[in-house]
């Protein structure tokens, strides 16, 4: 959450667009044979310009029921909020939660509240260049080592266990879930909330936001889960809302694409917008996780 940027605004505009395209795909995102780990490892993102996050963030002080963890990502040291230990010391199912829009706020420990009432520890990661940390914001890319730092950072807690690590996200946190989901195999499953697979269409909206050359196919194509379909190494359910048509094509076609290559990915589509629908979306996501413990 967090939302100080006008994702309702960019929801509407992305509308727009998609219907004037179409509903076509940028050709940047057709899923090709090369897995995304592959690509990623032969790749270097160039960044136009380099600096923190480009939204404006609060204070924030951690609630009773959280603590600070601080985890390394590379070099860098990065903050973020989790479950504090529970009193019986028995180890629990984890949940990292990627956070929407691009700083981190209390409004988003309290958006995972529900993951912690079905008794899951929950770690939400600060990422690089938010929230006044070190790092520089490069939209989607190299954020997603991070994600993966504080999913190894999850997994060390000694009340998490660890084969039991669950990946979810909103918004600009779905993008990166499912992005970590193509990369890495520490997830039992993923569940991305409105994430975005095609940057090609997203970024037509609000070009502002990236801080490399969004005309660059290649650039863009490492952004877009789309681009790596037949990748994802866990169980993914995409949900969205239906008042998002902006982002049902590209949702459905990813999943298509995805079960073609045998993978159990879905795309399910809420009663809701880019937010409303979140807290049915995730009461989903509780009984899928569950289903896969």
């Amino acid at each position: 959450m967090a939302q100080t940027l006008p994702e309702q605004a960019t929801t509407i505009l992305l509308v727009s667009l998609w219907l004037a395209t179409g509903c076509r795909s940028a050709p940047s995102t057709t899923s090709r044979a090369q897995t995304y780990s592959d690509a990623r490892s032969k790749f270097h993102t160039h960044l136009l310009r380099t600096g923190p996050s480009p939204q404006e963030y609060d204070p924030t002080t951690p609630p009773p029921d959280a603590r600070v963890l601080p985890y390394a990502s590379g070099s860098l040291m990065l903050n973020s909020w989790v479950t504090a230990a529970p009193a019986d010391g028995v180890p629990r199912a984890a949940v990292l939660f990627l956070h929407g829009g691009f700083a981190f706020g209390n409004d988003d420990w309290d958006q995972s509240k529900p993951y912690r009432d079905a008794g899951y520890v929950v770690l939400i990661p600060w990422l690089r260049g938010e929230n006044g940390q070190p790092g520089t914001y490069s939209l989607f890319f190299d954020e997603v080592d991070d994600v993966l730092a504080a999913a190894e950072a999850l997994s060390a807690l000694p009340y998490v266990r660890r084969e039991r690590i669950f990946v979810a996200g909103h918004s600009a946190g779905g993008t990166l879930a499912l992005l970590a989901a193509l990369l890495s195999d520490r997830f039992r499953a993923a569940a991305s909330f409105s994430g975005s697979p095609d940057q090609g269409t997203f970024l037509k909206g609000q070009p502002g936001l990236a801080p490399f050359d969004p005309r660059d196919v290649e650039e863009v194509r490492m952004r877009s889960p789309l681009a790596f379909a037949s990748s994802f190494k866990c169980p993914v359910r995409a949900y969205l809302g239906d008042r998002e048509q902006a982002f049902v094509a590209p949702t459905e076609r990813l999943a298509q694409q995805a079960r073609n290559a045998g993978l159990d990915v879905r795309a399910e589509t809420v009663p809701g917008d880019h937010f409303s629908h979140v807290a049915e979306a995730m009461r989903r996501s509780i009984e899928f996780f569950h289903s896969r413990e």
